[in-house]
């Protein structure tokens, strides 16, 4: 053999040998693509992780990785159909976003079934990290208990104590009701009804005028996407400052606000774990998203898919391999989290993923420099004080995994 020929086999050998080290990741995101909760998620969560992807440096690192995407229709058999065919016949890995919570909690078992990995960054409620919680599971951005805590205890304690909750007629609803609800008698006030409202809902004028006669200082909007900016719109023409009643809306998106406009929105008190225009940080991220998405600023579930791909990564890097579900959930738990959007944080045992949450005033229009320029931040709340204590979830991963890692689960701590 020449020389030459010898280097060419030695090339093709050692070529060879890198494409064996290349490890197969495939991600799903998995979200409303056409609904009311597409402008919150959508495709602006498959531009959010690419954008990992790309920061992380996946294929440098040996990562190659795939992005597939699908929309679940805001419907519980279709997201957990399309999240069997994706994990038993297409190679997904880990699928990501699913805003709706009973889509959420139907994936969630389909993760837990099949060994796979669910990171979610969209559905708010807290029982996927309480009596539903799953070694599969990663809850990354929000839940019913930060937000009740958030806007509920603010609203509270400006001496909106009596509430009266338009409520969507589904799981999320139903959630942070409850939640909010238990927060607000903690705090010495009183829930005098609630009204429970179809999904979707484009015209919930009647409703309002139930809680308009309530007397309730506080009408508490249980719902999302564009059921609130429906319902807040309503809001505004039926003028229920007039009548000394404020708004709460106990879910709201930077995009639901942009939607709206300052001009009706605000005054606005809210609650979200990321904003834009935060930090230096943010707003770099920011402005890199808006270049690839005609303009548009990312809600806090996109900033969520963008955070939660990235710590996945860091976690397939160090097993090198996305085959265990379990496993790269476990190490998701066992590293720190840190990034550009979210800073430094934790995952407990319970899968709850742990960082500041924001407390929102929407600014005035005179207050306002442009059509982004949306809140001003009344408060910062620790995430520590924001989510509810892991002994409080009834969450059955907690005793064993908590005392295996050495953790202290305080059982003497009420939510705030």
């Amino acid at each position: 053999m020449s020389i030459r020929a010898l280097l060419a086999a030695i090339v093709a050998v050692l070529a060879a040998g890198a494409v064996r080290a290349q490890t197969p990741v495939r991600i799903g995101v998995l979200n409303d693509r056409s609904g009311v909760y597409a402008d919150i998620s959508g495709e602006g969560s498959v531009v959010a992780a690419r954008m990992a992807v790309e920061d992380f440096k996946a294929a440098e690192k040996g990562l190659k990785v795939e992005i597939v995407s699908a929309d679940h229709q805001n419907k519980p058999d279709v997201g957990a159909s399309l999240a069997r065919r994706w994990f038993d016949r297409d190679g997904v890995d880990a699928i990501f976003d699913v805003p709706t919570s009973s889509v959420a909690l139907a994936v969630n078992e389909v993760a837990r079934e099949r060994n796979k990995v669910l990171v979610d960054s969209s559905a708010g409620i807290a029982d996927l990290t309480g009596t539903r919680c799953s070694p599969n599971t990663v809850h990354w951005t929000f839940d019913t208990v930060a937000l009740a805590n958030g806007t509920a205890g603010a609203m509270v304690k400006r001496g909106g104590d009596t509430w009266f909750f338009l409520t969507a007629d589904y799981a999320f609803g139903e959630a942070v009701q409850r939640d909010a609800a238990a927060l607000i008698a903690r705090r010495g006030g009183r829930v005098l009804g609630a009204v429970r409202a179809p999904f979707p809902a484009s015209d919930v004028t009647p409703l309002l005028r139930l809680a308009q006669g309530s007397g309730a200082k506080v009408i508490g909007l249980a719902n999302a996407g564009g059921d609130t900016i429906a319902a807040i719109r309503q809001a505004a023409k039926l003028d229920l400052a007039r009548s000394g009643q404020a708004l709460a809306g106990l879910l709201i998106f930077s995009s639901d606000i942009h939607a709206l406009t300052t001009r009706v929105a605000q005054g606005l008190v809210l609650t979200e774990p990321f904003y834009w225009d935060l930090n230096d940080a943010t707003r770099a991220f920011s402005d890199r998203f808006a270049e690839r998405f005609g303009g548009r600023m990312p809600t806090s579930a996109q900033a969520g898919v963008y955070a939660g791909v990235i710590h996945y990564l860091k976690a397939v890097e160090a097993l090198k391999s996305a085959g265990d579900g379990a496993q790269v959930v476990a190490k998701m738990k066992e590293l720190p989290t840190d990034d550009p959007l979210f800073g430094k944080g934790t995952i407990r045992p319970d899968g709850r993923k742990i960082h500041d949450m924001y407390l929102f005033e929407v600014k005035k229009p005179g207050e306002s420099k442009g059509e982004w320029d949306l809140y001003k931040t009344l408060a910062t709340i620790p995430g520590a004080e924001a989510f509810r204590p892991m002994s409080e979830g009834g969450c059955p991963l907690v005793g064993a995994e908590a005392l295996g890692r050495g953790d202290v689960v305080r059982l003497d701590r009420a939510t705030p």
